[in-house]
């Protein structure tokens, strides 16, 4: 399957692999030999919670590399239509939004960045500036009209 990134994206992705194979398996490898120091492994707190943390640690290292070799890079293409990669200036009642569409691994609508696969990423893509759409929000449908894409 592959994820869409942004190159921003993909090279904060390859930063945390990167710091999760030489610094944290590091500390836990130091926690786990610390925590082997105490004896008796099959009581042993502290031992246990380094094993599950370095569980932890692997299967976040596997999905990371998982998610870059399938990674894709969102070309920036043509301003004339919405497509993964756009960033795209919206207007409903008087207010204006900014969204950046992105793949689904970055997407935050909280830093205004949204999945082309969820619910509005899909009612904007292959929109053009001018054009209006209806999208049903919980408080009920509003109106957008796209004003800028970049």
């Amino acid at each position: 399957m592959s994820h869409y990134f942004t190159q921003k994206g993909l090279e904060k992705l390859k930063k945390e692999l990167e710091r999760l194979k030489k610094k944290e398996r590091r500390e836990i490898a130091d926690r786990l030999k610390h925590a082997a120091a105490f004896g008796d492994l099959s009581e042993n707190a502290a031992y246990h919670e380094a094993k599950e943390a370095q569980a932890f640690l692997e299967g976040r290292i596997l999905e990371l590399e998982y998610r870059a070799k399938n990674a894709v890079l969102i070309q920036k293409g043509s301003t004339d239509l919405v497509q993964v990669g756009s960033t795209v200036l919206l207007e409903s009642k008087g207010s204006q939004e900014t969204f950046t569409i992105t793949g689904s691994v970055e997407a935050n609508p909280l830093e205004g960045k949204i999945s082309g696969d969820s619910p509005l990423g899909k009612s904007l893509l292959n929109r053009r500036v001018g054009e209006r759409f209806e999208f049903q929000t919980p408080e009920g449908k509003v109106t957008y009209k796209v004003i800028k894409i970049t």
